[in-house]
């Protein structure tokens, strides 16, 4: 007798309709919350290893409001030191967040603002989708999600609360959680040891979105995980830093030969011709659906802002349709042995 098995979407909706709760990254709409704290007192209070302990406020679906015992610290380095919002990380005790949204994730990380300028949203949109770009292109990544926070500083003698646009991030084991794997910490892997078509991906990713602010052998800005036997596949994030985000903050490494973020620049690892042919065709595949990605964000920019992000996107497909620029800019700048 022949096994019948449901589609995953039909699963999905079977699920959904089955009175099981979502999960915390199942809906695109953004989310709700609610926090109260000293700005001040969170930076100097907590650090990487101590949390503060908070009450964070979220909308459910029917509109009503909840509260959760939350731990709160902060996180990073650049954004902690240069930043009036701190980014932050969550960590939600598993008696606290069992039967809410929150219940498969135990760490969050959040990403605020930087400065309280007219525009920032439209900065914190397009760090945001640079993730869901990336899940255009390949399957692994960190999930995100949204957020509208009404922000209460305590500092604010005057009172009210100030709404941020940000986003949450799935923290690295769950991730690799999802994958059934695990993330490499302490043993340093180079590139090109790496799953060749994954690693290709995020290379041509990473110069879609102009980042040259990451580094896959010394882990800067990137995890690395282990997939099966013995597969690693890179993860990328945090892409504030670059060319389609281009926040006034932004600075260029001096390890890299550019004067501007919006100076766009391979640092992938050369391969054999024909898989950088092949991931080029990939891109240009997919283009429709990345300009389609693209369109979904202008909800939370301003039209300046989205302009300038279609033409440093529109450079990019310009680069990977013409074999002259292509070869001149990924084939002949890739990055070779041990650099």
């Amino acid at each position: 007798m022949k096994k019948f098995v449901l589609p995953f979407s039909v699963l999905l909706m079977v699920l959904s309709f089955s009175g099981l709760a979502q999960g915390l990254f199942d809906s695109q709409e953004a989310l709700p919350l609610r926090l109260s704290f000293s700005i001040k007192e969170m930076k100097k209070m907590s650090n990487d290893s101590t949390y503060v302990d908070e009450v964070l406020w979220y909308q459910a679906e029917s509109g009503e409001w909840d509260s959760l015992q939350v731990e709160l610290r902060t996180r990073g380095n650049f954004r902690l030191s240069n930043c009036y919002y701190p980014p932050l990380r969550l960590k939600i005790k598993k008696k606290k967040r069992s039967g809410t949204l929150f219940e498969e994730n135990k760490h969050l990380k959040v990403v605020l603002p930087c400065a309280k300028v007219k525009n920032a949203d439209s900065f914190i949109a397009k760090e945001f989708l640079c993730y869901k770009l990336y899940e255009e292109v390949t399957p692994y990544t960190f999930q995100t999600r949204l957020i509208r926070v009404e922000l209460e500083n305590l500092d604010d003698k005057k009172g009210g609360t100030t709404e941020l646009l940000g986003f949450l991030i799935e923290d690295d084991d769950d991730v690799a959680k999802r994958f059934g794997g695990e993330i490499v910490k302490r043993v340093k892997v180079h590139p090109t040891f790496m799953l060749d078509t994954a690693s290709v991906r995020h290379d041509f990713f990473q110069f879609l979105i102009g980042n040259t602010d990451f580094s896959s052998m010394f882990r800067h800005n990137e995890k690395i995980m282990k997939v099966g036997e013995n597969a690693v596949v890179p993860l990328a994030y945090d892409f504030d830093m670059t060319g389609l985000v281009n926040p006034p903050y932004a600075q260029v490494s001096n390890l890299v030969d550019i004067d501007y973020v919006t100076d766009r620049l391979y640092r992938g690892y050369c391969r054999e011709p024909e898989l950088m042919e092949y991931v080029r065709q990939e891109f240009l595949q997919k283009e429709e659906n990345i300009w389609k990605v693209v369109a979904s964000a202008s909800t939370y920019m301003e039209e300046s802002e989205m302009r300038s992000c279609n033409r440093f996107l529109e450079e990019f497909f310009k680069i990977m349709k013409d074999d002259f620029q292509f070869q001149r800019m990924v084939l002949k700048a890739c990055l070779t042995g041990n650099t």
